[in-house]
């Protein structure tokens, strides 16, 4: 992994203890609209660190494959995960 490990590894660990605290929240029968704005703020992390995640890729792995032959396959690679993002 390209991608600053520790710093990936402490905003995971940040976005279980928001799901953690969201599963609490449901059981205990919370605000829907506190419920709501936890989710979203631990979606929010969690694009954060697929951003970082990226941008690591690109700059690292697909600029190394740009002068190799495997450069269409970290082109697919970039297509599908752009496809994915966009559902």
């Amino acid at each position: 992994m390209q991608a600053d490990r520790e710093k990936t590894l402490r905003m995971l660990k940040t976005a279980r203890g928001q799901i953690d605290g969201l599963i609490r929240m449901v059981e205990e029968n919370r605000y829907c609209i506190d419920i709501s704005n936890q989710l979203m703020a631990t979606q929010a992390i969690l694009r954060s660190i697929n951003r970082e995640v990226l941008h690591a890729h690109l700059t690292g792995c697909v600029s190394q494959a740009l002068n190799s032959d495997e450069q269409q396959k970290k082109i697919d690679e970039i297509i599908g995960v752009m496809d994915k993002l966009s559902k």
